[in-house]
């Protein structure tokens, strides 16, 4: 919904804001509140359609959310936004989950979510001083600078729950930076503003690939889940059993569904005839019947029988897990910066032979046609590494989820070899 559309359609704005409030996120409530005031203080809305379209969104959303929520949980009637709302706002639970002081907003989350420094540095200060742009600036920044404030007040912060203001604070930026940006001919200010908006964004582009690059690496429960499905098959492969062999008990801990497992990732039940398949047929990796759990309570974690049922476990801590299992994997995520100096080794492979994953580097070309983005990235490096004499900065790798398999009497395995 584009800040257009809240200036040139108020009732359907407040319309579709209550709908997606009462469904999706209580705390539209608070966001409507500044909006809806500007929209009447400017005589855009009137108070009976306010109440009109307030209440028509409303019933509209109860429509949809009560009896589909109430089926799902088994308990009728359900208005999970109420809940949520009663438990974080009313009775001040949320602070359970963490606080922030109070200018976190402001001072963290806005300038991470907008991201170029000149987005509020320079454009939307230039824009509101235009007297042409003052008054659309201002209706775009106030009421979402408003609600910013309001939610401040919330001792638990999370910048998920202001992301709806940034439509309307970058469209402000826009038209400051497009006054500039059309003037740019006029005088040696202007070209010079723009020749820094040009910079700023080329450089907001370069750290948001970096970013985008880092941040896949703070996903490693994603990885061993992944990792444990390819894993899987090719260990029952080369111990062939029955139907009993083919279903495959996997426990996951906190850090691992905290860390990129979801229900999409979960690989879904084969057809029941499938079952009875021999594990070493081809294609037998898709019958498999995988069975996931997630518990967290710790006294379930500290009953021995309650490890007896599964065969695998992604595990941040081994140690916590009963039993006899075996490391078969571990799996690395992000662990920060480090800057490598002369004689270091190669970015990120703990060796002071500088040869990365000690193969020859294959041929670039190939690498793009194959999509190997760490093989260009290793590319990348070494070049950087020698432009620079060995300087570089890169990513430091800690292990993080370890991949356990229980130990078993087990039969030789086909073709021989060992785990």
């Amino acid at each position: 919904m584009t800040p257009r559309f809240f200036a040139t359609k108020p009732q359907q704005f407040l319309l579709i804001i209550t709908i997606t409030g009462v469904i999706f996120r209580s705390e539209l409530a608070i966001f409507l509140i500044p909006h809806t005031l500007l929209l009447l203080l400017t005589r855009r809305l009137t108070i009976p359609s306010i109440i009109t379209f307030g209440l028509l969104g409303a019933l509209i959303g109860l429509s949809l959310t009560v009896p589909i929520d109430s089926f799902f949980w088994q308990r009728f009637p359900l208005w999970p936004e109420l809940s949520a709302f009663s438990y974080n706002i009313l009775h001040s639970q949320s602070s359970n989950w963490g606080t922030s002081p109070w200018h976190f907003y402001v001072t963290s989350a806005l300038p991470r979510l907008l991201f170029n420094p000149l987005t509020y540095i320079l454009c939307i200060p230039f824009a509101a001083s235009q007297p042409v742009l003052r008054r659309p600036v201002m209706e775009l920044v106030i009421p979402n600078l408003a609600f910013v404030a309001l939610y401040s007040f919330q001792p638990h912060k999370e910048w998920r729950f202001i992301v709806y203001t940034i439509p309307s604070f970058l469209t402000a930026a826009a038209l400051g930076a497009s006054w500039i940006w059309t003037r740019r001919f006029k005088s040696a200010l202007y070209r010079l503003l723009s020749f820094t908006l040009v910079v700023s964004i080329a450089g907001s582009f370069v750290a948001s690939g970096v970013m985008l690059a880092v941040s896949r690496l703070n996903y490693p429960g994603a990885e061993a889940l992944n990792r444990l499905h390819a894993l899987v098959p090719e260990h029952q492969s080369r111990y062939p059993g029955g139907r009993e062999e083919r279903i495959v008990n996997v426990h996951m801990d906190t850090l691992a569904c905290m860390t990129g497992i979801t229900r999409f990732l979960q690989l879904p039940a084969p057809p029941l005839a499938d079952l009875g398949e021999s594990a070493g047929t081809e294609g037998a990796e898709k019958n498999l019947f995988w069975v996931y759990d997630k518990t967290e309570e710790e006294e379930k974690l500290l009953d021995p029988v309650f490890w007896q049922q599964f065969d695998w476990v992604l595990a941040e801590k081994p140690e916590r897990v009963i039993g006899k299992w075996k490391v078969v994997e571990t799996v690395e995520g992000y662990g920060g910066l480090k800057v490598w100096r002369t004689g270091d080794g190669d970015v990120g492979d703990g060796s002071g032979s500088g040869d990365g994953k000690g193969g020859a580097i294959k041929d670039v070309g190939e690498m793009v046609k194959n999509g190997d983005l760490e093989g260009l990235w290793m590319v990348l490096r070494r070049w950087g590494r020698m432009v620079t004499g060995g300087w570089w900065v890169g990513v430091r790798m800690e292990p993080r989820i370890r991949i356990l398999m229980r130990l078993r009497d087990m039969p030789v395995p086909l073709g021989g070899g060992d785990w």
